[in-house]
């Protein structure tokens, strides 16, 4: 997919859907001469936060040396997994579980790199792309995401979409490191973690997928915005339904709760 087609589809995606932001594209850099020239460098960030940036127009590059999230820096294989958290104690002291060996399972389910392999990750919106990504990462309102999930569901051929998350690493783990170990779309609730750090908004949640599937998925997007998209969100379903019950009312004696069809008999003594 030459760089033009990538960035003229993701702007027909973003459009169609209503995307108030960009696909972020996410580039996998195991070595250091893939690392891109004049790309903002992010010190003291978190890997949600790269992604935000990217989100919101910005390439930027995030390693070892900047990233700030211990549980992502783990993931991504960057460092290892602090004791806190690989036990579960972290978690309890956040709040987000009541028991240690909650939190220990969680980590233990995760999907990660082998440390030391990975270099860097370049992340970028893809309607300015310069190079093809490993990973689409979108946000967005659930229902504009939606349509996404629908999209990949057409693509291969009806099979049911599903979802693995532990609500914790929903923008790392769930919508990056799944999607590009496992090949597939995945879909998450979001997390403690990217709604306390990022601008993500409560009604706003996170998906990933590989990109060797989005030229398919932005054909499937472009089919559903011809027709289905539009009537799902003219709600005329629901339109129909207030006529009927406001002719429902109209029909109703306000005085005896009964239809003004069936009028009271009223015996004379």
């Amino acid at each position: 997919m030459t760089p033009e087609s990538l960035r003229s589809s993701a702007e027909k995606v973003k459009n169609i859907l209503g995307l108030d932001s960009s696909l972020v594209g996410v580039k996998f850099l195991f070595a250091e001469k893939e690392l891109p020239p004049a790309v903002e460098k992010l010190a003291g960030h978190r890997y949600c936060q790269a992604v935000m940036k990217a989100r919101h127009g910005a390439h930027v590059l995030l390693d070892a040396d900047g990233i700030a999230c211990p549980a992502a820096a783990a993931a991504f294989g960057f460092k290892p997994l602090p004791d806190p958290l690989k036990t579960g104690k972290g978690l309890v002291g956040f709040g987000i579980t009541q028991e240690e060996h909650t939190g220990q399972t969680m980590f233990e389910g995760m999907t990660t790199l082998s440390p030391g392999l990975l270099k860097a990750l370049y992340l970028f919106p893809l309607e300015t792309a310069a190079v093809e990504p490993d990973v689409v990462v979108v946000e967005g309102e659930v229902e504009k995401l939606m349509w996404l999930a629908l999209a990949d569901l057409n693509s291969k051929g009806g099979h049911r979409v599903h979802g693995s998350t532990a609500i914790l690493q929903a923008v790392c783990v769930d919508a990056t490191l799944i999607p590009f170990v496992h090949k597939s779309f995945n879909m998450s609730m979001g997390c403690y973690g990217c709604r306390d750090a990022t601008d993500l908004g409560p009604g706003e949640t996170v998906l990933g997928f590989p990109f060797e599937e989005f030229e398919a998925i932005v054909q499937s997007v472009i089919a559903l915005g011809e027709r289905a998209i539009g009537n799902s969100r003219a709600k005329n379903a629901l339109a129909l339904l207030k006529r009927k019950d406001a002719e429902q009312i109209g029909k109703t004696d306000p005085f005896t709760k009964q239809s003004s069809s069936h009028k009271p008999i009223f015996f004379v003594l």
